[in-house]
């Protein structure tokens, strides 16, 4: 049977002259036709944005209602079309770790919001789909306990903030150390990498990490899979191959997989010379989790 991808088309959306450019989502959806079947995510409902954002906050994003400093701080522009697109973005996490308790891997082709706080987004992130997506399950009672492996190359701020002292939820973030956020907020675990950190030091340290998620005993992993930790990308400072990016992408499956822990995947950032090349990184990431194999 076909992996099922989570995408919605209405969620590429131009932001004009920018560098996060959603055309790298449908680029790599595109690459996976005939191999995955697609499925569109829901909308969530205003109540389920508040099981992690406050009233204010939430009222201003439904309502395309942000003032000039929400923007600055969330350097993107803001109109009903981009709210759209960031409120599909929580959905299709949302169903995508639907999907992962249902069969072991969910696949988000977007997500990855790491950056966006209970009362304000920031670094190109309106809403914490990741976050959303762990507490309504949990409401649900689908989950008890939940862990985040975040492997952008930005520290996933919003993330840690939001789950800080969450004793059911444990966040995991490898990220370059000189690199926006400053300052940094504190994850259950911070492993912290120099500018130009290469492959081999980049897994040894990943394998420690993940050690200590499967020690937590997590009923769900949510992956934040940002590819700018790939040498070429513009934004980034990391020093990974590509052989890299994909032993990385290999190390957290097969801790899932060890640990029968279910995992949906969110596909973050990624700031490639084109965008077929970001695209190209973000597709072999869900080949790999949805069982069709991934070849440099």
């Amino acid at each position: 049977m076909k992996p099922r991808l989570v995408y919605s088309s209405r969620c590429e959306v131009s932001y004009g002259d920018h560098d996060f450019v959603p055309r790298k989502f449908s680029l790599a959806a595109k690459s996976l036709e005939g191999a995955t079947v697609l499925v569109e995510p829901d909308e969530p409902s205003r109540e389920d944005i508040r099981l992690v954002h406050d009233e204010a906050w939430t009222e201003k994003i439904c309502s395309v209602s942000l003032t000039g400093e929400d923007l600055a701080r969330l350097e993107l522009p803001f109109t009903e079309e981009i709210s759209r697109a960031h409120r599909l973005a929580v959905g299709g996490t949302l169903l995508a770790a639907r999907h992962a308790l249902e069969c072991g891997h969910g696949l988000h082709c977007g997500g990855g919001s790491h950056h966006a706080f209970r009362d304000h987004g920031e670094g190109y992130c309106a809403l914490n789909d990741i976050a959303i997506a762990i507490l309504k399950l949990r409401k649900e009672g689908r989950i008890a306990r939940a862990a985040v492996v975040d492997l952008d190359v930005h520290q996933g701020n919003g993330t840690a903030s939001i789950f800080a002292g969450d004793s059911d939820t444990f966040t995991f973030s490898m990220h370059q150390a000189d690199l926006y956020p400053q300052p940094k907020q504190k994850s259950s675990l911070d492993v912290e990498l120099a500018a130009g950190t290469g492959d081999a030091e980049y897994y040894d340290r990943l394998r420690h990490g993940l050690g200590a998620v499967m020690d937590f005993k997590p009923d769900l992993v949510v992956y934040q899979a940002g590819v700018d930790v790939w040498e070429k990308d513009r934004l980034g400072g990391l020093k990974l191959t590509e052989r890299g990016v994909l032993d990385r992408d290999m190390a957290v499956r097969e801790a899932c997989l060890l640990h029968h822990v279910p995992v949906a995947v969110t596909l973050g950032g990624g700031y490639g010379p084109t965008h077929e090349d970001t695209a190209r990184l973000h597709a072999r990431t869900l080949r790999l989790f949805g069982g069709l194999g991934a070849v440099l």
